[in-house]
């Protein structure tokens, strides 16, 4: 800025900072799965699958996964493939439940259980989880977490978090878009 200018552009340059970090994460989480041949292998699948198992009450042969990174942020939902499975539905909505909240504590020991301590993303969830906000939602089908930032960093940790799970999930999991499309 130079000597006589008011400082009026900074909410614009931040604005368009955080764009520009979240145009960044997609093109990264999109090199990252053309790289890693879209979806992890089929062992791994598996094993995640099995650990999940453990940490997940809801049957994930009955039930998609769907993640979708946003400018600040992203949305995870989890839909009952069959809407009238009213058993699925309950499990789901409890498991996110519990989920949003631990998340808002900075504690993501059940993503890290799944998809291993080292998951991309996950240590810079943990550290800034107090600067993330959090928001539970029931679904027709199930529920959803929206987390939302404005703090860069943690804007491509969430899609870097997200990419991995699209991935583990394989065909168990979908990405984002119009969200009632999805069951």
């Amino acid at each position: 800025m130079r000597a006589g200018e008011s400082g009026g552009g900074g909410a614009a340059r931040k604005a368009l900072l955080v764009a520009a970090t979240a145009v960044l994460a997609v093109a990264i989480i999109l090199g990252f799965v053309y790289v890693s041949g879209v979806t992890a292998s089929h062992p791994r699948q598996e094993e995640v699958a099995e650990r999940g198992a453990g940490v997940m009450p809801f049957d994930l042969d009955k039930t998609t996964h769907v993640f979708e990174a946003t400018e600040s942020g992203g949305v995870q939902e989890v839909v009952a493939d069959d809407p009238a499975d009213g058993e699925q539905v309950a499990l789901i909505r409890e498991h996110l439940r519990e989920e949003a909240e631990a998340f808002e504590r900075g504690d993501f020991s059940d993503p890290a259980e799944i998809h291993g301590e080292n998951m991309p993303g996950l240590k810079e969830l943990e550290a800034g989880a107090s600067r993330i906000e959090t928001r539970y939602a029931e679904l027709p089908a199930g529920a959803r977490i929206a987390y939302s930032t404005e703090d860069p960093a943690l804007v491509s940790a969430l899609h870097q978090w997200f990419a991995v799970q699209l991935s583990d999930h394989g065909d168990d999991a979908a990405p984002g878009g119009d969200h009632s499309s999805h069951h």
